[in-house]
């Protein structure tokens, strides 16, 4: 059987890695590190976008809720409604550090992004 990595509406994860994400003006912001599943109902939550840094040093990370991403067949990437300012206060781990993914830690990303938590409240 034939692994498709891409159709019309579905992506493979590690197509997912690697993809530019830019900003409404069209600015390249990162790249796509990761993204993280919710176990429970297997819906993606988080893309985790790199940022910063050269060569891997002093690269930072950024979860972002999936929900603030939107697919641009034109730019070849996702779109996030972000300027670098808003990027750069916005929650962020070092590429060495694994922050601690509990409930607390997810509030504090959903509530920068004003967006409400992937699994409901």
């Amino acid at each position: 059987m034939e692994h498709r990595e891409e159709t019309g509406n579905l992506i493979a994860g590690d197509k997912v890695s690697g993809t530019s994400v830019y900003n409404a003006s069209g600015d390249h912001l990162g790249d796509i590190h990761d993204v993280m599943l919710d176990k429970q109902s297997g819906k993606v939550a988080y893309a985790v976008m790199s940022f910063g840094g050269f060569l891997g040093i002093g690269e930072k990370y950024h979860p972002l809720p999936w929900s603030t991403l939107n697919y641009d067949t034109r730019e070849g990437g996702y779109v996030v409604n972000l300027s670098k300012e808003q990027l750069m206060k916005a929650p962020t781990y070092a590429a060495d550090s694994t922050p601690a993914w509990d409930r607390d830690y997810e509030k504090n990303i959903h509530d920068y992004y004003r967006v409400p938590p992937y699994w409901g409240m």
